[in-house]
Formats: C-alpha cells, structure tokens, sequence
C-alpha cells in the first residue's frame, strides 16, 4: 500500500491500514485506497505506521499502548485528515488517544490527531458526497454492524447509504444486528468459549437472510465471522464493503 503522488497535492488524505487489513485482507485495503483515490484524494500511506494501540490498550497495558499511540501522533503528522477502514480501530484512535496523553505534554497533540481521524465510509459519503454506479448482477447480501463502528463511531448508516446505491444489490438485514459477533480482540482469546457461542449465533442469523454475501466494514469481525461460517461449512461468502463496492463499480 504504498502512494508516490506529492502528499503536498490538494485532497491528500493519510490512510491507516490496520493490523488486519494488511496481514489477512490486503485486497480490501487496497480497494478502499482506489475508492478513495478515484473520487480525488491523494492517498499517503506512511510506511512506518503500525497498530493503533488497542490490543494493548484493552489488555490494560496502557504505557504499552501510549507508546503505539505515540508512534502513530508522530507518523501521521500533517494535518491531512486520516482516514481509517476499521470502526473498531478509529474508535480507539479518535476517542481514547486523547485520554490516554490526559495530562501530559502530547494532550494537544492527541486531540489535533483525533480530530482528524475519520472511518472510510464516514469519509467517503460526509466528506467525498461518494456516488456509485453499480455493475454488477443482482445479488442478495446482509450486514455486520461491528460493535465500534455502530456504539462508538455511530457510521453505520454511511456504509448503508452507500450498499442502497447499488441498484441490483438487495440488503436484508439481520434480525440480531446490534449484538456483538465474539471477535472483541483479545476477548476471543481470552474468553473462547463465549466467543464461540456467540459467533455461532451471529451465523445463524446470517443464515436466516438468504444472503450469499456477508459484508462487514470490520476486519477484526470479518475474519471471526467466516472462519466459523468456514468451520460449519457454510457457503456464504464474506467482504470488506470496500472491495465489495470497488468490485461492482470498476472504481465509478
């Protein structure tokens, strides 16, 4: 995911990659950056960002996660706004970075960076007025809302807004849409037992929809909800909404 365009173009926008998005789906961050690039931003991808802290950060190791917090202030360092394709991992840098420098000298610094932090589709429809022609033939596909995006962020209405763009895409949603899938991070490690009976709840209801596509704006939650609809042999395919859209509209 690298950019050689001048970062001094109008437009420029930082792209935060995620853990995720650039171990397991590197295709879906890739598609968020033509998304972004065919509506005319500049897209900068410093190569020298990592996590964004949370793992740590949630596990209570918080100089641990001040330290990724502080790397991260310090790489994204212009005033370009940082777009970020991860409910969860935005929620952690645009609401508690600012907390976690409480006090001390990088406080003002936090909170300029936090202001700055935007969720892809927050991004593309508040910010790029994102229109889509869509390409594809009809499909039936559902939506996972994750936790972050939907309690925290509150931007899943702009990942909807751009799935009812799509003419011959019809989206049913789930009944049980506001419950947490049992990734959490940590918490599936931690706790893997109700982590797995909750994702087995989650897949049920996906199952329920008809839907031969699962879209999620959350890696974190994507992984955890195909690998079990994997493990029960569930044929139903699973995307990040970015490489979703990028896929039916050639980029339009």
């Amino acid at each position: 995911m690298k950019n050689s365009m001048s970062p001094d173009l109008p437009g420029s926008v930082y792209f935060f990659g995620t853990c995720l998005m650039d171990a397991v789906y590197p295709d879906a961050g890739m598609a968020a950056i033509r998304l972004l690039q065919s509506l005319g931003a500049n897209v900068i991808f410093p190569p020298d960002q990592s996590c964004c802290g949370q793992p740590a950060y949630n596990s209570g190791f918080i100089e641990e996660a001040r330290a990724v917090a502080r790397k991260q202030i310090q790489v994204f360092s212009q005033p370009y706004p940082i777009v970020v394709p991860s409910g969860s991992c935005a929620g952690m840098m645009k609401h508690h970075y600012p907390a976690l420098f409480a006090g001390r000298e990088e406080e003002a610094a936090a909170h300029r960076f936090a202001g700055r932090v935007y969720e892809l589709f927050e991004y593309l429809v508040t910010v790029l007025n994102a229109t889509f022609e869509d390409r594809g033939d009809p499909v039936t596909v559902t939506w996972h809302s994750s936790c972050h995006a939907l309690r925290e962020m509150k931007v899943v209405q702009y990942a909807k807004d751009l799935i009812g763009q799509l003419k011959n895409v019809t989206l049913v949603e789930l009944a049980r849409e506001t419950e947490c899938c049992g990734f959490g991070g940590t918490f599936a490690v931690k706790q893997p037992a109700i982590s797995a009976a909750m994702v087995k709840d989650k897949v049920a209801d996906i199952r329920q929809t008809g839907a031969s596509t699962l879209l999620a704006g959350d890696c974190g939650c994507l992984m955890n909800i195909t690998g079990a609809m994997d493990h029960e042999g569930v044929a139903i395919d699973g995307k990040h909404l970015a490489e979703f859209i990028w896929e039916r509209t050639n980029g339009r």
